[in-house]
């Protein structure tokens, strides 16, 4: 076990370690004895103990539970985070971390390889792995960003290679390898995802209790009915063939929500929702392909011809790729053989006609997995071309040996030879870089070098992939038996080869190997492959009749995914065979993986079962042979099994010697000698290093532990003794200051009771002598008082008697002065009346009402007069009616002075003034509640030519080129495609066309005939930029459409959209209002995303290139 540079802690820090509080052995290093069965038994006793993570020295070994444990939690990540390896029990975060901090520490470049069997939980370490990563790098919004595409990758590769297995519910089947690129700062920028060797026979035909890959049952579960009527696909698994249906449903798996996530997941990954759409064409295409079936047709010749039986599928299919069906129809018939000069056509019956179907299917499939993952590499890259650190996430296949184990089995075990070879170069590198750093003699370690069963595989001359190669690039007839008749003539007398037929005599009488197979005994264990499919399956032959007919097709990605069907590129070279590209994958990988810093993570299945709490020795036992973990633990012992450094050595066992207790002075080496010494420890078990102590034995090391558990015993009782004394001490202490406290309060107490009861009775005393002088003094007031009140009573009457007498005799004075005034006013009353009696008629009533009814006329005319609202046709104001009877006459003069008032104004417009105004109308119409610019143009007038081109002599040049009348000129910026920034140009618009010139010198850039304008896009906020979209076909259309930005777009729409349905003699161009649009950009569409930015931009729109596809301009938010 190797301690990778001690941690400093203070003194008094209770010090934690993989060996305290151990279950079993968490470094199968320390193991002692060292055999296949104590192996077995320490992982069961620490799996009984949810315990799932084992060391050996730095490899990390994980059983899967199979189910959720509670040491994945943040607060575990942070326990983690910049600790030693072997500072705290076992768990693959302490290698994450391991790896992350040597990558950003020490700017070393890193892999974590991760192997194991089907259902081992290699994913979900891999995914463990990631998520760690990400917990503990940096923050900030781009690299969230970063983390969140890198992380939701994972759902989108999961949907389109894990199938559900016998052994395993989401089975990847399917290699990846993925190097995650980090900044100087450990902060990470993006990666490359590679895919090795997808199973993509499954797509055509499953083993019984298996499913096909996730995303066809997610997409007919989780698709909306619209989706998948376009898709022309029906949610009944049962319509289609390529559907295993015994195991259609799994218990704990949810393919509608599966979907639902896989959707969101390319969304945020980078995906288009053409892209989208697209893929699942292709998904859907690969159904529709299964349930082609085809029935025999005799010709003249004798010979039988396949022809489709139902071709509704086929038109289906046909329609979903945009291919003629006769075309496709006629490969299905016909295979064309091209010679140098000579093309040769041959018919093919129903079974050709079933395998091209099945080879079209895998291959349309398989092409399309590998364009997902060079899609998701286009978004997650690294943006910036400095050197970067790498971080590689490898998780592929583990060693597999089944009852029939075929070409799969035996190139996936060929890879995990080449991994286990670099596993054992890299580890006896790494354990002899470190004794020579360290000082420490080197000694050659004897180990199984497995270079000879990799020479036998990959040989480029006598290998078996190269007799392989050979056989099937042989002209004459061909078959797996062929094969098998070279492999036994090449590699009988090879030690690791065993063939019943082969010339090798002992194997003669084998009744275990059949006739039809050979055997190889790898490192893990001897395997029987059946050599039946070898040639078909290394083969991997796709017609060309079909390649091109996939060319032909309009759908987006077909000429992507098939360009060896191009008829203008014809290549007569029989392309690559599967298992020469799979050397070549794996020899790039190893390459690869030879670069960086290697961290293993060996993933190990407990049971068949897929439930917890169930150890299945039998298992567990083969799994850790074809692993190699014994292996490994002897290569780790070779040399000294334990070393740590000498403060952690000391700090650790500083209590077994009475010298180094319990402080020592010295330099830690120093100490650690004297330790040893003290301790009898032998010579020869034990070697000193520059910064470590090494341990040959790991008895040797249990005994210091056993020894270290009983002096802490012993420091224990010590310990507890002193506190029991000094808890007594002071108990007693607090007694006697207790009792002294509660004496002195006492006598405080009594004196105060005694003072308290001499006070009350001097008070009480003093209380009746007081009394008895105030009452005293009280009644003396009291008789003064009342003496008082007697002669103001008196007076008061007396006073009364006198008011009352006068107030009688002035009250009768005013009563005779009132009836005087009385008597005159009814005199002088009467005398009036007979006086004016003369002066009225019979009809006076009458004429005084009609008098006062024309004075009230005349009064409301006069008041209407100065009172009268302003000439403005939108003044609503008039003035109120004075009386009720008015109300008539009051609404029927408002009316016809609103119509006077509106001719009279409308007499002031003239041609060109109501042109400007039908425009500003129509503006109203295009953008009111639509565009948040509008409201701020309402109040500009509509120059028009804003650069005066008729007067200004710069551009005469221009004016001249222009033959019809400018209707408007202005100063526009033309967005670039490349970086989000605008290039100014002057837009000139004329009835029949628009003109894009440069600014500088007039020269024109782009003339587009206004019907060659389909729409104009423009977003819902407040800023300028518009995009001006061309008819496809049309010569205008060549470098695709316009995005511009103008501070007149109101104005601008507006008469492009009143000039454009003129000139074109059509309906009126179509206005697009939307914050999200696409853009034709020459052969790419670019999405176009408005975003509300804050104010650190100014008050104008930026634009700024995200990724390929993708244009996001902020606008500043509205005050």
């Amino acid at each position: 076990m190797t301690e990778r540079g001690g941690a400093t802690h203070s003194k008094m820090e209770v010090k934690t370690s993989l060996l305290d509080n151990m279950i079993g052995v968490g470094d199968m290093v320390l193991l002692e004895p060292l055999n296949e069965n104590s192996f077995i038994e320490n992982l069961r006793k620490r799996f009984d103990h949810n315990e799932i993570y084992t060391y050996i020295g730095s490899v990390v070994i994980s059983m899967n539970p199979y189910r959720s444990l509670p040491i994945f939690t943040p607060e575990k990540v942070e326990e983690y985070r910049n600790r030693n390896f072997y500072e705290l029990s076992p768990h693959i975060y302490a290698l994450a971390d391991e790896a992350y901090r040597s990558l950003r520490d020490q700017d070393k470049d890193q892999c974590i390889l991760i192997t194991g069997e089907s259902g081992a939980g290699k994913t979900e370490a891999s995914k463990l792995v990631m998520s760690y990563v990400a917990a503990v790098c940096g923050k900030g919004q781009e690299v969230n960003k970063v983390k969140e595409q890198l992380l939701q990758s994972n759902p989108v590769l999961e949907a389109f290679g894990n199938a559900k297995t016998v052994r395993n519910d989401n089975s990847s089947r399917f290699g990846k390898y993925m190097d995650i690129e980090f900044d100087f700062k450990g902060d990470p920028l993006g990666g490359v995802i590679s895919n090795y060797l997808l199973e993509k026979s499954r797509v055509c035909k499953q083993p019984r209790g298996e499913r096909n890959f996730h995303i066809f049952y997610q997409l007919l579960s989780g698709a909306s009915n619209d989706t998948l009527t376009k898709l022309k696909l029906d949610r009944d698994f049962s319509k289609y063939n390529y559907l295993s249906l015994d195991s259609a449903t799994v218990n704990g798996l949810d393919d509608a929500a599966s979907f639902r996530t896989v959707w969101n997941a390319m969304q945020i990954v980078g995906f288009m929702e053409d892209e989208v759409q697209s893929v699942l064409e292709l998904v859907a295409a690969v159904l529709k392909l299964g349930n082609i079936e085809f029935k025999p047709e005799s010709r003249v010749n004798g010979f039988d011809e396949s022809r489709v039986k139902d071709k509704n599928d086929l038109k289906e299919m046909c329609e979903l790729l945009g291919i003629e069906q006769s075309v496709l129809e006629r490969a299905f018939s016909y295979r064309t053989v091209e010679a140098k000069m000579e093309k040769v056509s041959t018919t093919l019956n129903v079974a050709q006609a079933y395998y091209a179907r099945d080879a079209l299917a895998k291959n349309l499939y398989s092409r399309l997995f590998s364009w997902l993952v060079t899609r998701i590499n286009e978004s997650i890259k690294a943006q910036a071309k400095t050197r970067h650190k790498v971080m590689g996430v490898l998780d592929i296949y583990g060693f597999e040996i089944f009852e029939d184990n075929s070409f799969e089995q035996f190139i996936i075990n060929y890879c995990n030879e080449k991994l286990q070879q670099i596993f054992i170069e890299l580890t006896l590198r790494e354990e002899q870089e470190e004794y020579i750093r360290e000082g420490i003699e080197w000694t050659n370690i004897e180990y199984f070098n497995n270079a000879i069963i990799c020479d036998l595989i990959e040989n480029n001359q006598n290998g078996i992939l190269a007799m392989l190669d050979e056989e099937c690039l042989r002209p004459g007839t061909v078959t797996d038996d062929t094969f098998l008749d070279k492999l036994n003539t090449i590699c009988a007398e090879h030690q690791h080869f065993e063939s019943r037929l082969s010339k090798n005599s002992k194997f003669l009488t084998d009744h275990s190997l059949p006739h039809s197979c050979f055997r190889i005994q790898h490192y893990a264990g001897k395997v029987l492959y059946r050599v039946e499919g070898f040639v078909d399956k290394n083969n991997d032959l796709l017609y060309r009749d079909l390649s091109q007919a996939m060319y032909k097709a309009t759908h987006s990605l077909m000429k992507q995914l098939f360009p060896e069907g191009n008829p203008a590129k014809v290549n007569l070279k029989r392309p690559p065979t599967a298992g020469f590209q799979f050397k070549a994958s794996v020899g790039g990988l190893m390459r690869n993986l030879q670069t960086k810093n290697p961290n293993y993570i060996r993933c190990i299945k407990p049971n068949d079962k897929k439930a917890a709490h169930i150890f299945t020795e039998s298992l567990v036992c083969h799994q850790v042979r074809y692993l190699g973990l014994m292996e490994n633990v002897r290569v780790r012992r070779a040399g000294y099994a334990f070393r740590q450094s000498y403060e952690s050595s000391l700090e650790r066992y500083k209590m077994l010697c009475k010298q180094t207790w319990p402080h020592w002075r010295g330099a830690a080496r120093d100490g650690v000698e004297v330790l040893l010494t003290d301790c009898s420890v032998p010579a020869e078990e034990f070697a000193y290093g520059r910064s470590k102590i090494f341990i040959r034995n790991p008895r040797t090391l249990f005994t210091l532990e056993e020894r270290r558990r009983a002096c802490l015993e012993d420091l224990a009782t010590l310990i507890q003794k002193i506190y029991r004394g000094w808890r007594c001490r002071t108990q007693f202490l607090l007694l006697k200051k207790s009792q002294v406290v509660v004496a002195a309060w006492y006598r405080r107490y009594a004196q105060q009771k005694k003072y308290q009861k001499i006070k009350s009775a001097t008070l009480v005393m003093q209380s009746f002598i007081r009394g008895w002088k105030a009452r005293k003094i009280l009644r003396q007031l009291k008789y003064e008082k009342r003496c008082k009140e007697a002669v103001t009573t008196i007076a008061a009457y007396w006073h009364g008697t006198q008011a009352r007498r006068e107030l009688r005799r002035l009250k009768e004075v005013a009563r005779r002065k009132h009836a005087v005034a009385v008597i005159w006013a009814y005199w002088q009353g009467l005398q009036v009346r007979r006086e004016y009696r003369k002066f009225f008629r019979a009809n006076a009533g009458k004429k005084i009402y009609n008098f006062t009814i024309q004075r009230i006329m005349q009064k409301y005319f006069l008041g209407l007069k100065t009172t009268m609202p302003s000439m403005s046709p939108i003044d609503n104001t008039w003035p109120a009616r004075p009386y009720m009877f008015l109300e008539g006459a009051h609404s029927e003069l408002r009316r016809i002075f609103h119509f006077w008032r509106c001719k009279k104004y409308q007499g002031q417009f003239t041609e060109e003034k109501k042109a400007v105004y039908e425009e500003k109308l129509e503006a109203s119409e295009i953008f009111k509640d639509k565009k948040a610019l509008y409201p701020s143009s309402v109040s500009q007038p509509f120059k028009g030519d804003y650069l005066e081109i008729q007067k200004n002599p710069k551009y005469q040049k221009l004016n001249s080129a222009v033959e019809d009348k400018v209707l408007l000129a202005d100063v526009v910026n033309k967005i670039n495609r490349a970086n989000g920034k605008g290039a100014p140009r002057l837009f000139l618009l004329t009835k029949n066309n628009f003109v894009l010139a440069d600014q500088k010198t007039g020269q024109v850039k782009a003339s587009v005939p206004l019907p060659d304008l389909t729409s104009v896009s423009v977003s819902t906020q407040s800023d300028g930029f518009f995009a001006l979209k061309l008819k496809e076909g049309s010569a205008s259309a060549a470098k695709g459409d316009f995005l511009l930005s103008s501070e007149h777009l109101i104005e601008l729409i507006t008469k492009l959209h009143r000039t454009g349905a003129t000139a074109a003699d059509r309906d009126q161009i179509n206005i697009d209002i939307s914050d999200e649009f696409l853009v034709q950009f020459n052969q790419d569409k670019v999405c176009v995303k408005f975003i509300q930015g804050g104010p650190k931009n100014g008050n104008s729109a930026a634009c700024k290139r995200k990724n390929n596809r993708l244009l996001e301009v902020s606008v500043p938010s509205s005050p």
